[in-house]
């Protein structure tokens, strides 16, 4: 019993933060702080009056700097999931990070992946995507920018300006993918240089009575910013969680290329890829969705330079064994454009101009393969 209430409440705390990033508390905006390292001076003044004539004192004058008050906030800047398909590269998810310190702030950018699978997300993790990244919105314009959103930091940040943040990755061709959910862990760093990555804030102690001539970094954040279940407040961390959701019915489709000489014109046993010599290329299309047939399938091969395609060479059918055959009970299609004889849902055409082959195929069932081949001659 206390087990299940442990978990219960750390879910909830957790569920609370995890697509905001913590709960949002009325204070005062971060502008209006004093800014830390601001010197403050105060001397007294005495004033009495000896034998009828006024006098007065000043005091030596007490001193002190202001020091950081380091808080931020990393939500998610998005409603639900990214929508993707199998095999989309650069998808992306978004965040927001608000500065509420009294200072200039770098914050250092840490993506990862996370399995959310108790309930705080709709269905369960179960792939990750690959080439994970984080960067910056480098113009404002709140959309990733390959090749121009390039930082992968947020660099001198302004009290209460916010910077919105992308992860980026691939989403493979893993077949039953659904969700993918991620999490962009941010730590504050030391500002005032521009361009230059700052080092990681620590917090500092040097004067138990807090009046000093010394800044020291006070963490006031209270943002989640540990895994799942757990959480370590006031260290200047925080984050956020987000994820992606494959398209209802999407495939895992594959195709693999091969090519073999069958003859090189000297009846060798072993032909060569000699001039003259014919190659068959074979085009393995695999579906490894088992449940989703890939319909309107469409294969287009340009023929490489140095041959000849031979002409009336296009045959589909089911994929050949160990390699030695490409297909197995396949139809030999005619390639003149002229498909009102087809009829096992198969048609091809090979254009003379561009010098390309193209297969269409009707489907390719789930779990299903289908191998298409044509053949050229070196020239």
């Amino acid at each position: 019993m206390f087990v299940k209430r442990t978990i219960a409440l750390l879910l909830a705390g957790v569920a609370a933060a995890a697509l905001g990033g913590g709960a949002a508390q009325a204070q005062t905006p971060a502008a209006q702080l004093t800014t830390a390292g601001t010197r403050i001076d105060n001397t007294a003044s005495v004033t009495y009056s000896v034998n009828g004539t006024n006098q007065s004192i000043q005091s030596t004058t007490a001193s002190f700097v202001v020091d950081k008050k380091v808080n931020f906030t990393v939500v998610t800047a998005q409603t639900g999931p990214t929508v993707v398909n199998l095999g989309d590269q650069n998808v992306v998810t978004t965040f927001r990070v608000t500065n509420l310190t009294n200072d200039v702030q770098d914050f250092l950018l840490d993506p990862d992946q996370q399995n959310l699978s108790l309930g705080l997300f709709p269905g369960s993790d179960n792939f990750d995507v690959t080439s994970l990244r984080a960067f910056v919105d480098s113009n404002g314009n709140g959309r990733y920018d390959a090749g121009v959103d390039t930082q992968t930091y947020i660099d001198e940040l302004a009290p209460d300006a916010s910077a919105t943040v992308f992860i980026v990755g691939n989403v493979p061709n893993q077949a039953g993918a659904q969700y993918a959910y991620n999490s962009l862990h941010v730590v504050a760093a030391a500002g005032g240089q521009a361009n230059t990555q700052g080092a990681v804030l620590v917090g500092t102690d040097l004067n138990l009575a807090g009046a000093d001539n010394v800044v020291d970094i006070v963490f006031a954040d209270d943002d989640s910013d540990g895994a799942l279940l757990g959480d370590a407040a006031r260290n200047g961390q925080g984050r956020a969680y987000s994820g992606w959701h494959v398209a209802v019915n999407n495939v895992a489709l594959s195709v693999t290329k091969s090519a073999r000489v069958l003859a090189d014109g000297l009846g060798s046993a072993n032909p060569k890829a000699i001039p003259g010599a014919t190659v068959e290329y074979c085009l393995l299309v695999r579906n490894a969705t088992l449940t989703t047939s890939a319909t309107g399938v469409s294969l287009g091969d340009v023929i490489p330079g140095h041959t000849t395609y031979v002409p009336g060479s296009i045959s589909v059918g089911t994929p050949g064994g160990l390699g030695a055959t490409c297909n197995v009970n396949g139809s030999v299609e005619d390639d003149d454009d002229n498909d009102a004889t087809e009829t096992d849902g198969y048609t091809a055409a090979f254009d003379g101009i561009a010098k390309k082959v193209t297969v269409n195929l009707a489907s390719v069932g789930g779990g299903g393969s289908v191998a298409a081949s044509f053949k050229v001659t070196i020239d």
